[in-house]
């Protein structure tokens, strides 16, 4: 009969190196297909130079990831990045651009908020100086309406009283973990809710801004003695922008542009209207409006 060395000291030690070598073979190649795997890896880089405050470095990688994760579970993740890399770089057009590019194609994004409100942000910085051409203060006064408009603010006074209510009850019992709860509670609601309070408020200085450049062309028109368009660009923010500074100005102006143009009960009509809105300054027409009242009765 044959002898078997099946059980050999040596036989049965390669046999278990063998499998430990089959073994770490195995973990090493199914590590090896994650880490190799060239849209995760660079995705996770990119995050790392976000983390790190390396927006370019970012932007490179996460601009090359942008069409390879389309229709992917990293595509919004991807896009949501680089809008922010370019945003904290001051790129406000392209992020822009790929916050509204988020919006539209990932729009059950869980991103989708902070895409809404980041769009509106990126315009309100292209707003230029109240001289210039207004696109982007309009632009983003319409964002940060649609924004307002799909995650209002809900119960903000509520909300407020409970932080002031809680922080003076904390005043009294420091340690009471009920009042702390309910008042870190209350603050992160408020948190949650700062964005809506800053778009509310962006909207107003914006319609400022906008009602300073309708004034300012009035005002051009009317140095170049072009009364008519003056008075349009008056009539303008009246209409338009009645809750700004600059519309008792532009009702002044209105007044001076039917003046100039001898159209008497244009300026009656302006001044009598005017001292509707601002009966306290009546001082400001009086001498006008008696010349517009002789002018008028003399013709």
């Amino acid at each position: 009969m044959p002898h078997s060395n099946s059980g050999s000291p040596f036989r049965r030690l390669f046999v278990a190196m063998l499998g430990v070598t089959m073994l770490l073979s195995a973990c090493s190649s199914s590590k090896d297909a994650v880490d190799k795997d060239p849209v995760e890896a660079r995705y996770r880089q990119a995050m790392a130079d976000m983390d790190k405050r390396k927006y370019d470095n970012a932007i490179l990688k996460l601009e090359g990831l942008m069409f390879t994760t389309r229709a992917t579970p990293l595509e919004d993740k991807v896009l949501h990045s680089l809008a922010s890399a370019y945003f904290q770089t001051r790129q406000y057009l392209l992020s822009a651009e790929i916050y509204r590019r988020l919006l539209q194609q990932t729009p059950d994004s869980p991103f989708a908020k902070d895409a809404q409100y980041q769009l509106a942000r990126s315009y309100e910085k292209l707003s230029p100086h109240f001289e210039l051409d207004q696109e982007y203060t309009v632009n983003a006064i319409n964002e940060f309406r649609n924004y307002l408009d799909q995650y209002p603010a809900p119960e903000s006074a509520r909300v407020a009283g409970d932080v002031e209510t809680y922080r003076e009850l904390l005043k009294l019992k420091p340690d009471n973990a009920q009042y702390k709860a309910k008042y870190d509670a209350a603050m992160a609601e408020l948190a949650e809710q700062e964005p809506a309070r800053y778009a509310a408020s962006a909207i107003g200085a914006l319609r400022e801004k906008l009602a300073h450049n309708r004034y300012s062309i009035a005002t051009h028109y009317a140095k170049l003695k072009k009364y008519r368009p003056a008075a349009m660009y008056f009539d303008q923010v009246i209409a338009s922008y009645s809750d700004t500074i600059w519309n008792e100005p532009a009702w002044m102006g209105r007044i001076d542009m039917a003046v100039k143009r001898n159209k008497w009960f244009e300026a009656r009509q302006a001044i009598e209207q005017y001292l509707q809105h601002f009966p306290e300054k009546r001082d400001k027409v009086d001498g006008t409006y008696k010349r517009v009242l002789r002018k008028f009765s003399a013709s």
